[in-house]
């Protein structure tokens, strides 16, 4: 059940990153139909300018994340139980010991980041360590041990890099659109074509709307699935899906954070600002994750 699980939710990522690229394609195609008359001028456009912004964000996305959410990094004798249950986390799941941060919040939650195992880190609030026994702090950072073993915090950052082009695409072509911008200089065969009319409608609606949507759409539907795959993961290194199901439970009745940044509310292992029940949300219910657990 486990294993198979794991590999249906990896089947899942590769179809909604294969949707990613298809959108962002057609987002340029149709940023380049409307100012350009040329799709495959604004695909390069929306290709080249991912891969920019891209190995930008790759540089050193564990230091700007940590920033954000205001947490301090920590060695082995600021708190020794919480280095080493990473330590032993990282060692079980075969990964590089990465950096250890704590958020100074009262709300028990926590995360990874970074650009891969060998340039990762987790953190923690002050209220998970608080509230939580070992034996549910070993299910949380199993599951942030894994999310780092599987990639999810490379996969993460690719689909803020995606979203983040599509938005300053859409956000482009409304500007120019509102300021008298375009192809406005078609020959008179075209301006009386119904056709061609018909295609720039659905160029504009799609770079103003249905891209943008369709993205964040995918880069919810990427995140609930990877936290099933966490999750499935932390028990596979713990080998006790009571711990995590505990540390949910704890973590799904308390407080929203404080300190959290909303722009890293995706990467947490539990909604930081406790928004539910939405198409939008970045986690799948916490009730879900909890009866996969105990069918394992």
């Amino acid at each position: 059940m486990l294993y198979q699980q794991i590999a249906r939710n990896k089947r899942k990522t590769v179809i909604v990153m294969l949707a990613f690229v298809v959108i962002l394609a057609l987002v340029g195609a149709g940023f380049g139909y409307m100012f350009s008359d040329n799709a495959i001028v604004g695909i390069v456009v929306a290709v080249i300018g991912s891969l920019i912004y891209m190995f930008l964000v790759m540089r050193n996305p564990a230091n700007m994340v940590m920033s954000l959410n205001r947490a301090h990094e920590i060695h082995e004798a600021d708190n020794p139980e919480l280095w080493h249950i990473v330590e032993d986390m990282a060692m079980v799941g075969r990964v590089p010991m990465p950096r250890v941060f704590i958020i100074p919040d009262p709300s028990p939650n926590a995360f990874a980041t970074g650009s891969d195992p060998d340039h990762s880190a987790v953190a923690v609030t002050q209220g998970l360590l608080d509230l939580m026994n070992r034996e549910e702090l070993e299910g949380v950072l199993g599951h942030e041990i894994s999310h780092i073993r599987n990639y999810d915090i490379r996969l993460s950052t690719i689909a803020v890099v995606l979203v983040g082009v599509i938005s300053f695409l859409s956000g482009i072509a409304s500007r120019m659109i509102w300021f008298g911008g375009g192809s406005r200089d078609r020959d008179n065969d075209n301006n009386n074509n119904a056709l061609v009319t018909i295609f720039k409608m659905v160029a504009i609606l799609f770079v103003l709307i249905w891209g943008p949507l369709s993205a964040s759409l995918a880069q919810m539907a990427l995140s609930r699935n990877r936290e099933y795959l966490a999750d499935a993961s932390s028990v596979e290194l713990t080998r006790n899906p009571q711990g995590l199901i505990s540390a949910l439970t704890k973590i799904e009745n308390s407080q929203p954070m404080k300190v959290a940044d909303r722009s890293s509310s995706g990467m947490y292992i539990e909604n930081p600002f406790k928004h539910s029940g939405s198409l939008f949300d970045t986690h799948p219910p916490t009730a879900d994750r909890i009866k996969r657990l105990e069918k394992m």
